[in-house]
């Protein structure tokens, strides 16, 4: 059952994701703004498919930690919910990720619309440069920045390297920054194709104030939220 009803999620998937990319396409002559509220309908459409099909629900705590203003949000990454649901939880956003992910056919191409900040991995300083210009930009267009500090997705129950360059973004912007632990991974797990029913909890930490602090000391604090939280999320 549960291999049935998480191909049936996926082939919703497949059928659905063309058609709404297509018509998102169509959303281009609008500011970026309209833009992301238009395609992250998407992302609020999934979630209730995925709760219908596969019986994935989720629950949030320190949903006062909400932010009003732009801000960066550091996120821990397990699975492929996070990305649905924080576009669900979170104010307008925009990601940074790897810009290879605009060439996949009809996602990739919607996805570029909603202004995110594609890096080339492999260029390391080019990459920060790009990170940190165009990361104030899109603050100053009323985005919050949301970036997974781990990099990629890391499997649950582990942990991998906190990168630098959200912390450096916040240290350079001096705007607050908003950890973020969940626990998906155990239910939708890493590059995994079955989806277990039950409820995923996300934590939203309060808002760590980054005015006067290095970006060192930025991604001590976060990384030692986040993971503290995840252990929590585990009992």
């Amino acid at each position: 059952m549960l291999v049935i009803r998480s191909l049936i999620f996926l082939l919703l998937q497949i059928i659905i994701t063309p058609i709404f990319a297509t018509l998102a396409l169509l959303s281009f002559p609008f500011s970026r703004l309209t833009r992301y509220k238009i395609i992250s309908q998407w992302a609020k459409m999934m979630l209730p498919i995925l709760r219908v099909v596969c019986g994935i629900r989720h629950e949030v705590k320190g949903i006062e930690n909400l932010p009003t203003e732009p801000c960066i949000v550091l996120c821990k990454h397990q699975s492929a919910w996070e990305t649905l649901a924080l576009q669900k939880i979170f104010p307008p956003q925009v990601w940074v990720l790897k810009r290879e992910l605009f060439w996949i056919p009809f996602f990739g191409w919607a996805l570029a619309l909603t202004s995110p900040i594609g890096i080339k991995r492999s260029d390391g300083k080019g990459a920060m440069k790009q990170l940190l210009k165009q990361g104030k930009e899109r603050l100053a267009q009323g985005f919050c920045v949301v970036i997974f500090p781990e990099g990629t997705r890391i499997p649950y129950g582990q942990r991998g390297k906190y990168k630098i360059g959200g912390a450096m973004l916040a240290a350079s912007s001096g705007v607050p920054v908003i950890p973020v632990a969940h626990n998906a991974g155990r239910l939708w797990g890493r590059n995994a194709f079955s989806k277990h029913p039950g409820v995923i909890t996300m934590s939203i930490g309060a808002p760590i104030e980054t005015k006067g602090l290095k970006a060192d000391e930025i991604n001590a604090k976060v990384e030692a939220w986040i993971e503290n939280e995840i252990q929590l999320l585990e009992h």
